[in-house]
């Protein structure tokens, strides 16, 4: 057999294998056990610079702070109690509506932790494209607002305090920065997103000194 035809067998079987592995997840995709009918997603967000460890329900404890803001979102049913836990101990207990995505935000009222609830439900369906989700969780910020920075569109803007928006993009490369204000944060570059990727920003600090911070978000796995 010479060179060149043992060379075109091998890519050939090569690509017969990837072809075959890329069926095999499309396939285990397609069968994975799904939560029923009615489930909720719900995670936090931690907008302070001390780390946190967060626990929801009966989903996995995660640490969240400079690194890494948000947990993934936990599976809870929906119009039932479920319980937080903030450092090992138990927060509070909450129920949100059926089939909705949330994003609970602690808050201390003088020695009390509560949280603040933001729905995530409402958001870019579009399959061929990424989405992006941002939050003002910024100190006395009225008015935050994301761009692609230096000096380009606007993609959000006057997003209330607690509150977050969200839209379809074409998942391309660019730098964003946020603010309040003249004030803007220091530059944050995206990830390479692929479509169907949402992706989560944060601007926390303060008004004065804006910090952005962003990750792909993500869902804890389902079992029966």
């Amino acid at each position: 057999m010479t060179r060149p035809f043992h060379s075109l067998i091998l890519a050939v079987a090569l690509s017969a294998c990837a072809a075959s592995a890329a069926a095999e997840g499309v396939l285990a995709q397609l069968y994975a056990a799904r939560p029923p009918a009615g489930s909720s997603f719900v995670r936090v967000v931690n907008p302070h610079v001390n780390p946190l460890q967060a626990q929801i329900g009966q989903g996995p404890a995660q640490e969240i702070g400079l690194d890494r803001q948000a947990t993934t979102y936990a599976i809870v049913k929906g119009n039932q109690p479920f319980d937080v836990r903030i450092d090992g101990k138990l927060a509070g207990t909450l129920q949100v509506a059926p089939d909705t995505f949330s994003t609970l935000v602690p808050r201390r009222d003088g020695g009390r932790l509560s949280f603040s609830v933001i729905d995530d439900s409402a958001g870019a369906q579009d399959a061929l494209k990424a989405e992006l989700r941002f939050y003002n969780l910024a100190a006395d910020c009225p008015a935050g607002g994301l761009s692609v920075s230096p000096s380009g569109p606007v993609l959000f803007k006057d997003i209330e305090p607690g509150g977050s928006a969200a839209r379809a993009i074409n998942p391309v490369s660019a730098t964003l920065a946020a603010g309040c204000g003249a004030e803007a944060s220091p530059a944050l570059p995206l990830p390479a997103l692929q479509p169907g990727d949402h992706y989560s920003l944060f601007l926390t600090g303060t008004a004065q000194a804006p910090v952005l911070r962003g990750q792909v978000s993500g869902t804890d796995p389902y079992s029966k």
